[in-house]
């Protein structure tokens, strides 16, 4: 069985947990406290992840870290979500390099400060990141206009790797994703109507925080 190091708040947690529901693959979670520093600690990083982050997947022979490689192996292995031929596996690709860089990066970002972070955001960085968020997530939306999925006419990894934070409480980012990108919207109903789909904080282990900010 697979072992996910994961929290409740991560979304690139989330979509790992997301994708192997959908595979049918039972997992154990494994609780990581990042939210008191488990993935600082040096012994963490000596036998977890050396990058201090989550998700991490042991398989039982190997440990994987990043979502992006994490997502692609369990297409590989498991044989769906991956693309059905090497135009599309190339545009997953596309599209994941953009989620990691950008369209999840930027409101990961902006979604801790708002939410969880130790002091009141800086309003000038916050509005920096908004528009960052904003132009990211207009691709995305303007894309899915004429796509049910994001490559394609069905969901593939592209898809559960866009979908980590989207699902998280509107409190916790200020954004009302639906109303403000309707695209989005319409997409967020078809992911959650393929099976395995529920939402973070059922899925994840870990208390659940109210927003601070």
């Amino acid at each position: 069985m697979y072992r996910l190091h994961c929290f409740s708040q991560s979304g690139n947690s989330y979509k790992v947990a997301f994708l192997l529901r959908a595979l049918g693959q039972p997992f154990e979670p494994v609780f990581v406290d990042f939210m008191h520093g488990a993935t600082r600690d040096p012994n963490w990083r000596a036998h977890t992840n050396e990058m201090g982050e989550a998700p991490v997947l042991d398989t039982g022979t190997r440990r994987i870290t990043q979502s992006g490689a994490i997502l692609t192996y369990l297409a590989d292995t498991h044989g769906a979500y991956g693309g059905r031929t090497p135009d599309e596996r190339l545009e997953i690709l596309r599209w994941l390099l953009f989620d990691n860089h950008k369209f999840t990066s930027y409101f990961a970002t902006y979604r801790f400060s708002k939410a969880f972070g130790p002091v009141a955001p800086d309003p000038a960085v916050m509005n920096w990141l908004k528009g960052r968020i904003d132009n990211a997530w207009g691709i995305v939306d303007k894309h899915l206009a004429s796509s049910p999925y994001i490559v394609g006419g069905e969901p593939t990894i592209a898809d559960f790797s866009l979908s980590g934070y989207v699902f998280y409480p509107p409190e916790e980012s200020g954004y009302d994703i639906p109303a403000q990108f309707p695209h989005l919207g319409a997409w967020m109903g078809r992911m959650k109507a393929i099976p395995g789909w529920g939402p973070p904080y059922d899925i994840l282990p870990g208390e659940r925080i109210a927003p601070k900010w």
